[in-house]
């Protein structure tokens, strides 16, 4: 009876003359692994440095178009929603066609809407163009994570979805310094074009690096048996609770970093358009705080690494209510740190929980993610035209506070389950 594949590495004993050796799964240390690891950090940098390009820029948008913080919001807006919505079919074909087909068609894409984006003649073609590319973008987390499940010793997979994490905090942060730099140069315009041309680079390193996948067995493409997976994960309690943690924390990040740029622009602060695209280097802390992620869970669990999560961003909300740049700053900072841990926890927790489907299973969390960043930006800029910066921070604080309600509860349910088993045992 032949092997089943189940996506993940198969291991045999030593192999024979006339039976070739089996492929072994990526680990550190090794010169596949630190391929992977540089391809698919380019690609998570080209991902947010795209999927965020007119971020740091909506203050300029918004005077150049003549229209409210709340409209211009809908450029970030529109392309995280896009993803959301195509992310799930997009990996659905993944299964049938390959991770790395589905990310290099999705690369691609991306990076020609990208160019293309900079020429939009008013904000509705603005608005469509980044649709379009958040569309073409939501072929390359889910698969990602899935060719990273697949591809990678268990006990290394968090710290290579880490390392993939990372890829994507300094395309946020590359993508908005470069493009506040840019568009104070030569206007928003010539801001979008940059950061396109840069997206442009790390598409041709993705292309040139990216190892070929070893463990990826094709699926039919049948959308009863898409549906039944999908189903089966939306059944699961602990998924769910992942994916809403995963939104929320988004919902946070997209509601503070939509609308700081117009906080820091206004007095007291009145900051230049470089400047503010400078404060995206705090996206260098959620570098590190990502790539720890896999040493933290290991010493704190993955529901201490939550809460500690949690913890640090609502200070980190609390800190930016002052009229200090100083106080927003540390503000950010401890913000940025507590996201990037957290979605690099729940993301992890996701690809090892899901046994079948992982390329579902990665593409509802990624859906519910940038959902939660659509929602946030939108929330975030609405609330701040009306009520000011407190009234953003109180949306966030909300989101946060779901965090810290859905993994309280999981600790609850976990303690639960093992007294049942205790007494199941003793039986």
């Amino acid at each position: 009876m032949p092997p089943v594949h189940t996506g993940a590495p198969v291991t045999t004993g030593a192999s024979t003359p006339s039976s070739p050796a089996a492929p072994e799964a990526h680990a550190p240390g090794r010169p596949g692994y630190r391929r992977m690891s540089l391809a698919l950090f380019a690609a998570g940098l080209a991902t947010f440095a795209l999927l965020y390009s007119t971020q740091a820029l909506l203050p300029a948008i918004s005077d150049g178009f003549g229209v409210t913080a709340g409209q211009a919001s809908w450029t970030v807006s529109a392309a995280t929603g896009a993803l959301a919505l195509f992310v799930l079919p997009l990996s659905a074909l993944s299964e049938r066609f390959g991770r790395t087909r589905m990310m290099t068609v999705s690369m691609l894409v991306a990076v020609g809407v990208g160019l293309l984006v900079p020429f939009a003649p008013n904000l509705e073609w603005l608005v469509v163009l980044r649709a379009v590319q958040g569309a073409a973008i939501a072929g390359i987390p889910a698969s990602a994570m899935a060719y990273l499940a697949e591809e990678v010793r268990p006990k290394a997979l968090v710290g290579a979805i880490g390392l993939f994490v990372a890829g994507n905090s300094i395309g946020g942060m590359s993508g908005r310094l470069v493009t506040g730099w840019a568009a104070q140069a030569w206007g928003w315009r010539g801001g979008l074009l940059a950061v396109g041309a840069m997206a442009l680079a790390c598409a041709v390193a993705f292309l040139l690096l990216l190892p070929r996948a070893r463990f990826f067995r094709p699926a039919s493409l049948n959308p009863r048996a898409v549906g039944r997976t999908v189903a089966g994960h939306l059944r699961d309690p602990l998924l769910l609770r992942l994916y809403g943690i995963g939104a929320l924390f988004m919902t946070v990040f997209g509601a503070v970093y939509t609308v700081i740029g117009y906080r820091l622009v206004d007095e007291p602060f009145s900051l230049g358009q470089g400047v503010i695209g400078s404060i995206f280097l705090i996206y260098l802390v959620g570098t590190v705080s990502s790539a720890a992620a896999g040493q933290l869970v290991a010493r704190a669990g993955r529901r201490g690494a939550l809460y500690l999560a949690v913890t640090t961003t609502a200070l980190g909300l609390l800190l930016s209510l002052a009229d200090s740049l100083a106080a927003i700053l540390v503000g950010l900072v401890l913000i940025t740190a507590g996201f990037f841990a957290g979605h690099a926890v729940a993301s992890a927790a996701v690809s090892r929980t899901a046994t079948s489907g992982r390329a579902q299973a990665s593409a509802l969390y990624q859906s519910a993610y940038y959902l939660g960043s659509s929602a946030g930006g939108t929330l975030g800029a609405l609330a701040y035209h009306s009520a000011g910066w407190a009234a953003t921070v109180g949306i966030a604080l909300l989101a946060v506070l779901g965090v810290a309600s859905i993994t309280l509860y999981g600790s609850h349910a976990a303690r639960a389950q093992r007294r049942h088993g205790s007494l199941a045992a003793a039986r």
